[in-house]
């Protein structure tokens, strides 16, 4: 598995992410899906700054992941490929605030 460098956007701030080549789409997809976020949570304006921002992107999302994981271990055994995606998608989000911080 080698690494490429992507480039994503986030909240008009460029950010380069060293990712295995076949993740390099959900990589891409999760940076537009919390710019997304981030750009509906400034344009509330109840929120300033971009580490809050940010944080309460990150914390919409968790409750969303975990929503999500409690949904997938109800669904019982067949569950298993759904965990590993969500375990994974966690680890996209942690590593992209980790790079916001």
């Amino acid at each position: 598995m080698s690494n490429e460098t992507v480039f994503v956007k986030i909240l008009d701030k460029e950010y380069q992410v060293a990712c295995p080549r076949e993740e390099r789409q959900a990589l891409v997809e999760s940076a537009q899906l919390l710019d997304e976020r981030m750009k509906a949570i400034r344009g509330t304006g109840a929120v300033i700054g971009l580490e809050r921002i940010a944080v309460m992107a990150a914390l919409n999302l968790s409750h969303e992941l975990l929503q999500a994981k409690t949904v997938a271990a109800s669904a019982g055994a067949g569950s298993s490929v759904n965990r590993t995606d969500l375990l994974r998608l966690n680890d996209k989000l942690d590593n992209t605030l980790n790079k916001l911080g």
